[in-house]
């Protein structure tokens, strides 16, 4: 089993959602996150005085998916976040020793 990762731009939640659906990805973990890259925030001009935003708005996607389908899985987010512009984002894949659902006990890859 592997965990994948995916911070990006918010805008792009939706058509990374349906793109993971596509590859047969059943459920995801979606959190608001901030940061920054290699972008450093931006200034921003706010009743006159501008001032920096370090921290951008993005969003942070987990999945674990079963080691057949994983690479499938990378392409379609990375196709579907992709705007061609700096913060895109990024994509980590880690291995997942094992998993279990609370409610029913199963283990490994039928937990998920």
């Amino acid at each position: 089993m592997k965990k994948i990762e995916a911070i990006i731009k918010p805008f792009k939640l939706d058509e990374v959602k349906e793109a993971l659906h596509e590859v047969g990805v059943s459920g995801i973990t979606v959190t608001e996150a901030k940061g920054f890259g290699r972008q450093k925030g931006h200034t921003e001009l706010y009743r006159g005085a501008e001032y920096v935003v370090d921290f951008l708005p993005k969003v942070k996607l987990e999945v674990v998916v079963p080691d057949t389908i994983a690479e499938n899985v990378v392409e379609a987010i990375a196709s579907a976040a992709q705007t061609g512009r700096i913060g895109d984002g990024k994509i980590f894949v880690s291995s997942i020793e094992s998993a279990l659902r609370i409610r029913t006990g199963e283990k490994n890859d039928d937990a998920i």
